[in-house]
């Protein structure tokens, strides 16, 4: 395949993750059918076949795109931290700032774990924010007791962002959540100590 041919097929592709993603959004996931994507991508239906097996397989494509740009927006706000902690506030108030991009909450917390499942959401998010936040609580915890409760940590963590994610975008007060967070870390580090 010569390059401009691998150009306009990749472009096809994320013109229909990206019309996927706006249509997702706006209807959810039941309530948008294939020939409405195919029209807001401006192309044809065996196009989207070509690509995707099928809606869910495009669906699997756009979470897919917007985990890993939640991952990447949580590397880079930590990125200049010096101290675990930091590390794990900055990465906090990154991922919050992810999520308020315009329907990613829905797309990520609520469309996508009853479209693909709780496993196949979990090794999504397994791949992207979780690694990110694992990666973070490792270095709280590398070498106490605790290292050996990392995978539960990790869960209980990803799912105390999740929720605050949840509330925030129904109007909850975010300072109030990014306090909440360093509680539980500072009760965290509190263990540590003993």
């Amino acid at each position: 395949m010569s390059r401009s041919n691998r150009e306009r097929t990749e472009a096809t592709r994320q013109a229909l993750i990206a019309a996927g993603r706006r249509l997702f959004v706006d209807r959810g996931y039941a309530e948008t059918p294939t020939p409405d994507i195919v029209t807001a991508a401006g192309v044809t239906r065996g196009a989207l076949y070509h690509h995707f097996e099928d809606k869910k397989a495009l669906f699997r494509a756009v979470i897919e795109q917007e985990a890993a740009a939640v991952a990447l927006a949580i590397e880079a706000g930590s990125a200049d931290a010096t101290t675990p902690r930091q590390a794990l506030l900055a990465g906090a108030a990154a991922y919050f700032d992810a999520m308020a991009v315009e329907g990613r909450t829905r797309l990520l917390l609520l469309e996508a774990p009853a479209v693909l499942g709780p496993v196949d959401m979990a090794a999504v998010d397994g791949d992207n924010a979780e690694a990110s936040l694992r990666s973070g609580l490792l270095d709280v915890v590398k070498g106490s007791r605790s290292e050996a409760l990392l995978g539960p940590l990790t869960a209980l963590f990803s799912s105390a962002f999740d929720r605050a994610a949840l509330a925030i975008a129904s109007g909850g007060d975010r300072a109030e959540y990014e306090s909440a967070i360093a509680l539980l870390l500072d009760g965290l580090a509190d263990e540590l100590r003993r």
